[in-house]
């Protein structure tokens, strides 16, 4: 369980193809804290620590984690969101992200504001998976990349956050241009909302 506070960017410094696995090695500030079998948020996608050497560590995603996200676009050099699994005993200062990225979307337009900055996304929607929850609210949650995001302006297959300075910085954000794709996890409690609603 995640909070998408993002701790910092990691570095990918080798990607390697095993059958339709896909080994992902990073390199991040707390590598000397992690231990294998942990599990660390990758752009919002929860993955498992299997090996840890010369201050890198390496996590493998499989064949539909590839499919449902960005990881399989991923290159040597590239930054991704890192966070280590929450903390129960803390505050949850994001909302609850499991770590089970739903699907892609597309960035579609960067607005200044003045000091910070709009994005807008484009997903595919598909209406009989907008009634089991996987969809968009006006000020609800969002995880963008893994990070936990307040929506704004949304429509059936399109929303908006406001990105603050701090966190452009800090995360992959300020990679970001028009066509880049991102991962996407809508909000479990409106899943789990959605559901109900169907008995």
């Amino acid at each position: 369980m995640f909070s998408g506070i993002v701790e910092e960017t990691a570095k990918v410094v080798a990607l390697e193809k095993e059958q339709e696995n896909l080994h992902l090695t990073m390199t991040c500030s707390f590598v000397d804290e992690l231990k294998i079998d942990q599990s660390v948020a990758h752009n919002g996608v929860c993955l498992t620590v299997v090996k840890i050497e010369n201050g890198t560590y390496t996590v493998t995603a499989m064949k539909e984690t590839i499919e449902r996200s960005n990881l399989g676009l991923l290159s040597v050099g590239d930054e991704v969101n890192v966070e280590r699994s929450m903390m129960m005993n803390g505050r949850l200062d994001g909302h609850i992200v499991q770590g089970h990225v739903d699907q892609t979307a597309e960035c579609i337009a960067i607005d200044d504001a003045e000091g910070s900055w709009y994005f807008t996304f484009r997903y595919t929607f598909d209406r009989e998976m907008a009634r089991r929850g996987y969809l968009t609210v006006d000020k609800g949650s969002v995880t963008v990349n893994g990070v936990s995001l307040t929506v704004c302006n949304p429509t059936d297959d399109t929303f908006q956050v406001a990105i603050i300075p701090y966190t452009y910085e800090h995360t992959n954000f300020h990679a970001f241009r028009v066509g880049s794709r991102v991962n996407i996890e809508f909000d479990i409690i409106g899943k789990y909302i959605s559901r109900i609603n169907q008995y």
